[in-house]
């Protein structure tokens, strides 16, 4: 169908998306669309997808959930639009077009290359009253503290969820200057992604993982989701329709509370409910101070690490450190774009322990593999793993001891590395296998009692004390743990 270029009157909404790639519970969409006439438009930035930690993977994922919200507009006699360019460039669109429109956002808390942009836009329109931002995932931008955040957390899940737009009896036709979702996709496609086996994206499938993991994958999660092999199944998976929001945090959560009660599988409910309150702790995190990015939590632990191994850092994210567990999750991740929390915290634990890489270096690497990057997460658990946030204990993972426990049998590891499979278990799990595996990057021993006490050494003195406290007094949780 061709669209019919017509002049929109200056008092147009514009609904703009990052994130909250969905038509329910999408504030900036129900309320933009409230108006006579609205555009709906989702911002290309190719330096935004270049940037830190992003990826081609997440950007498929990520065309996925565009396709889904594209039909169920067009089922709304609804078009989505694209507007390539940054977010100044928009600003000046915006005004040189639709001098009185409205502006109508969600609340996105990302790397710093996108709060950048996002700062100078909300500067262009804010004097004159013109934007209005709806927060989202639970993070309180305005006066909050850490003191009662938790408990506005809880308030703000159990606020009645926004409605789908109701749009059908309105116009459709193409504002000059953008070009349609379905002209967009044609001519993008994620790039090198053959033979790779991510997730498909958008609202529709999101509503059905949800649904499978709550009536059925949920049992047995609380202790499943320790392993590589039963967590693929037994974990919710929701994690990149949380990123781009195909669903919302607070629709999940009232999902899981309606089945409370009357669940044969409360308690792994409850083990996955906290962790939606944990989602947004972490993100909150970064929110509150984004050179979270590249600075340590804890400013004296920035000279810690100060040089990179760029052929050690290689083999460990190629999955080739002569530790098969480990390059099995390498492996897999590259596969799927996804793995387990354990493996992560191992993975990250490795590389800024074993091989004392900086994190600055290795956290956008890793993050480039999950197509659920969310930055609040990925570079709060990234400092976590690696010992500089000051206010958790130092925790270095044996990745032996994973091997042995989380993989007896050694029957997943053989099932990513094809090399090893008829290799006795026993060899994998103490990665003894001379010349017909890969040579061992680092001795784990060795390494880790230098990682141990380099950072106790650190951790002593009274200055670094006195920081942590600082450090907990702005991020840290207050909700006691069950």
């Amino acid at each position: 169908m061709r669209l019919k270029l017509l002049k929109y009157s200056n008092a147009v909404n514009i609904i703009l998306l990052h994130k909250n790639l969905r038509l329910s519970d999408n504030p900036a969409l129900y309320f933009g669309c409230k108006a006579k006439e609205s555009i709906i438009i989702y911002i290309y930035d190719k330096n935004y997808w270049q940037s830190n930690g992003k990826s081609q993977r997440q950007f498929k994922f990520c065309l996925d959930c565009l396709s889904d919200l594209e039909q169920k507009l067009n089922e709304l006699n609804r078009d989505l639009y694209v507007f390539e360019g940054d977010l100044v460039r928009l600003a000046k669109w915006i005004n040189k077009n639709f001098p009185q429109s409205k502006i109508f956002l969600n609340q996105s808390t990302d790397i710093g290359y996108y709060k950048d942009q996002h700062k100078k836009f909300i500067k262009e329109f804010s004097s004159f009253k013109r934007l209005t931002e709806y927060e989202d995932f639970g993070i309180q931008t305005k006066n909050h503290n850490r003191d009662n955040w938790s408990s506005n957390w809880h308030k703000i899940m159990n606020q009645s969820l926004v409605p789908p737009p109701d749009i059908s009896s309105a116009k459709r036709s193409k504002p000059s200057g953008l070009i349609t979702f379905e002209s967009f996709k044609k001519t993008s496609s994620a790039e090198d992604l053959n033979n790779i086996n991510i997730q498909l994206g958008g609202e529709n499938e999101a509503k059905k993982l949800l649904m499978s993991f709550l009536e059925k994958r949920v049992d047995g999660y609380s202790s499943k989701m320790s392993s590589p092999s039963e967590a693929e199944y037994s974990c919710s998976r929701l994690s990149p329709h949380i990123t781009f929001g195909t669903l919302s945090i607070k629709a999940i959560f009232q999902e899981v509370q309606k089945r409370m009660n009357s669940s044969p599988f409360r308690k792994d409910l409850y083990s996955f409910k906290k962790r939606l309150h944990w989602h947004c702790h972490f993100i909150q995190k970064l929110e509150t101070e984004p050179e979270l990015e590249f600075k340590s939590m804890h400013s004296m632990c920035d000279s810690l690490r100060e040089k990179e191994d760029k052929e050690l850092v290689e083999k460990w994210i190629s999955g080739e450190t002569g530790f098969p567990f480990l390059d099995a999750c390498m492996t897999y991740l590259r596969q799927h774009g996804w793995i387990n929390f354990r493996m992560r915290a191992m993975i990250m634990s490795f590389a800024s322990y074993n091989l004392w890489q900086p994190w600055q270096e290795t956290s956008p690497r890793l993050a480039e593999l999950f197509v659920d990057y969310e930055p609040g997460i990925h570079i709060c658990q990234v400092q976590m793993q690696s010992g500089v946030t000051g206010i958790n204990l130092p925790r270095i993972y044996s990745v032996l001891k994973q091997s042995s426990d989380q993989d007896p049998s050694a029957i997943w590891i053989k099932s990513q590395i094809n090399s090893l499979k008829n290799i006795d278990p026993k060899n994998i799990h103490e990665a003894e296998l001379n010349e017909i595996y890969h040579k061992k990057i680092i001795d784990l021993n060795a390494s880790a009692k230098k990682a141990r006490d380099t950072i106790w050494s650190v951790r002593k003195g009274s200055d670094f004390k006195r920081i942590a406290r600082d450090v907990y007094l702005k991020h840290g949780s207050r909700l006691r743990r069950a």
